[in-house]
């Protein structure tokens, strides 16, 4: 063993990672293009808040979606049928999140020059996803009813990423053991300052006040 030396060889992709995202957000900005990017965990409503969220928005403002997998397309299908807004499907091949680099190449794909607002919808997952700077101009996590409300105190690196939390499937309410003041607490206890809207999509409930902080956005945007 004496004759065994170890190296320690440690590459910061992060950091890298990182530095793509603010050029990103600085082209983007240039542009006046917003570029928000939704996360969470699978079958929380990402799909369905995201075409009840363009359906509202579409008038004003013209909307491009990204739709992230693994595999299949059957979400960029259903959003580019129910709204009609210019829509890709990616697939990262495998990998449980989207690196900034995968997220340059797919506004490249879509192409954003003739847009107010970018939407991605980030693979379904709380953990990796969280790690990895998209560029976006903001991110939205979404924490549904039926998960419980103690997602905040298991992924907390998730919330402390998000500039705002949508808690959907509000409807569902009286079916399950979830307290709206806990979720907000737990919220509150990752990212203080972080929006937290009830909502649900099914039924438009609270919908209202989520795009209207959409737009806030949008507006922080184009200056």
């Amino acid at each position: 063993m004496e004759n065994i030396r170890v190296l320690e060889i440690k590459e910061d992709i992060a950091s890298r990672n990182n530095e793509q995202a603010k050029s990103i957000r600085a082209e983007l900005k240039e542009k006046k293009i917003c570029f928000l990017n939704i996360m969470s965990s699978p079958g929380s409503g990402k799909t369905t808040l995201i075409v009840n969220l363009v359906n509202r928005l579409k008038d004003r403002y013209r909307i491009g979606v990204i739709e992230a997998d693994i595999d299949s397309a059957v979400d960029a299908y259903t959003v580019a049928e129910k709204t009609g807004v210019k829509t890709i499907q990616i697939h990262t091949g495998g990998a449980c999140h989207l690196t900034c680099q995968m997220s340059y190449d797919s506004l490249c794909a879509l192409g954003v020059d003739d847009l107010d607002l970018v939407i991605l919808e980030n693979i379904g997952n709380l953990v990796c996803p969280a790690e990895f700077d998209t560029g976006a101009t903001a991110n939205l996590v979404i924490l549904s009813v039926p998960e419980g409300d103690d997602k905040p105190l298991k992924y907390p690196l998730m919330f402390e990423v998000a500039s705002a939390v949508a808690v959907t499937k509000k409807d569902v309410l009286p079916a399950f053991d979830f307290s709206i003041e806990s979720a907000e607490k737990n919220v509150r206890m990752r990212k203080p300052d972080a929006p937290v809207f009830f909502v649900s999509a099914a039924t438009g409930e609270g919908m209202d006040c989520l795009v209207s902080y959409v737009e806030g956005e949008i507006a922080k945007v184009a200056g």
